[in-house]
């Protein structure tokens, strides 16, 4: 723990914009009170990323999203999905009843209209929503504030691209990409420890980005341009060596 907080600090005038934190027992401490004292130790924005919502009930995250928005000045956005890969396996090991997959969807909806509710008409808690079918694509569309594809590491460019561009934006959702693999690094909380970076990058798999500064910063800058990702999360292990590309594109 530690150590995080170090981490925290260092990255506090880097160009990073939000803290993330993922919600997965033993893997580190509950992201609500994690992201209290970050957002207490540092300027940045905090977040979910992202609440697995068949392991919480609906009223309960909207009210401890809601509560992190008023703490933290508005500086909270609440990431939410449907759960891991595995997550009959974690459901039976915390002792709470399965939700069949069919069924998933509509507590993501109670909880992003439970916190409507919370914000009323003062607050705005940001929504962010991981995505992988039509049926999560369609309530996103419709509630979301950003949203990223759940999609295979080593999909190609050309399929990713085709991804977002079937995604019904006309709301103008931000798009966000999630970047395990920078050089041969693995981020250990966004892949499996089987993941290969060779294979990624083979892939031309935009999970991969070039451990060198200038090559990244160009990457992502097409990224932007080419698709329309704006919201880019790397791993904790990863953000020294990306600092400076951030701090470029921050225009610091």
């Amino acid at each position: 723990m530690p150590t995080w907080l170090d981490q925290l600090r260092g990255l506090a005038d880097t160009g990073y914009s939000t803290i993330l934190m993922p919600d997965v027992p033993q893997w580190q401490p509950a992201p609500g009170p994690a992201l209290a004292v970050a957002a207490t130790i540092t300027d940045l924005r905090v977040g979910s990323w992202v609440y697995a919502s068949p392991v919480r009930p609906a009223w309960s995250t909207a009210w401890e999203a809601h509560s992190l928005t008023v703490l933290t000045g508005g500086r909270f956005e609440m990431g939410i999905g449907t759960g891991r890969p595995g997550l009959a396996d974690q459901l039976r090991e915390l002792g709470l009843p399965q939700v069949p997959a069919n069924q998933r969807l509509s507590l993501v909806r109670d909880v992003i209209m439970s916190l409507r509710e919370l914000d009323g008409s003062e607050l705005r808690t940001p929504v962010a929503m991981a995505v992988g079918g039509p049926k999560a694509q369609a309530l996103a569309a419709e509630l979301a504030d950003t949203v990223t594809f759940v999609m295979p590491h080593i999909e190609a460019r050309a399929e990713t691209t085709q991804r977002v561009r079937d995604f019904d934006n006309r709301r103008g959702v931000e798009l966000a990409l999630h970047v395990p693999v920078i050089g041969d690094t693995v981020a250990p909380f966004m892949a499996g420890p089987d993941t290969d970076p060779a294979a990624i990058r083979a892939a031309d798999s935009l999970a991969f980005l070039p451990a060198d500064p200038a090559a990244a910063a160009e990457e992502i800058l097409r990224r932007r341009e080419e698709i329309g990702f704006s919201y880019f999360v790397f791993g904790a292990d990863v953000a020294a060596v990306l600092a400076p590309v951030v701090a470029k594109l921050a225009g610091r």
